[in-house]
């Protein structure tokens, strides 16, 4: 049997190993785990190859707002199943998560052999919830507006709308991604429209949508 093929995404390097070891002992040595810490890494390893079975995500990722890691993920890469990891384990997030497209959730408190059934279950196919995963508010329409135009986005795109509401200027963003200041213009142009906003404020007001936790 071919070998699972898993990446994991999470930016603290005691967890990916303490996952690594998990997976290895319930998947069998055979398993390829590969890790990424950021945004930027887990895209990285997606363009160099797109047929991983699975990625398992943190929620909080340097590079990301909330779920729109996630949301990127389904946008560009829909035939990968992903299972996001938290800490955060409310059933307002499990929620969120299932709403915005995840194929499971697995709270970072987890015993092992949880963690090795839900990577199991949704490697089968299938999807991964924790029991509380009923309750919880569900996912307001300005939420799910937002997580339809930001699923439209390129990661090149992704990547200048985070910095764009990290308050960067054209200038300081073509310089941080070794283009032309037109070629961030026209960007941002494209941003805009798929987004339906008009100003940087109004992208980065979208952006919050996809936070953790929804504002009260």
């Amino acid at each position: 049997m071919a070998a699972y093929e898993i990446l994991i995404a999470d930016d603290h390097p005691l967890f990916r190993s303490a996952l690594q070891q998990a997976l290895t002992l319930g998947l069998g040595p055979e398993v390829h785990l590969v890790e990424a810490a950021s945004i930027a890494e887990l895209e990285n390893h997606l363009a160099a190859k797109s047929d991983w079975d699975l990625v398992l995500l943190d929620l909080n990722m340097p590079g990301a707002y909330g779920f729109s890691g996630l949301v990127l993920l389904r946008g560009q890469y829909p035939q990968i199943p992903v299972v996001m990891i938290s800490a955060q384990e409310e059933a307002s997030v499990v929620n969120r998560s299932r709403e915005f497209g995840a194929s499971g959730f697995i709270p970072k408190s987890s015993p092992l052999e949880t963690l090795q059934q839900a990577v199991r279950h949704v490697l089968d196919g299938d999807t991964w919830w924790p029991p509380l995963a009923e309750e919880g508010a569900p996912v307001s329409a300005e939420a799910k507006a937002a997580s339809a135009g930001l699923a439209s986005l390129t990661p090149q795109q992704f990547r200048v709308l985070t910095m764009v509401c990290e308050g960067l200027l054209n200038k300081q963003i073509a310089y941080e991604l070794s283009v032309s200041e037109a070629t961030v213009k026209a960007h941002v142009t494209a941003i805009f429209r798929k987004l339906g906003v008009r100003t940087r404020t109004q992208a980065a007001l979208l952006l919050q949508q996809m936070e953790s936790i929804p504002a009260q």
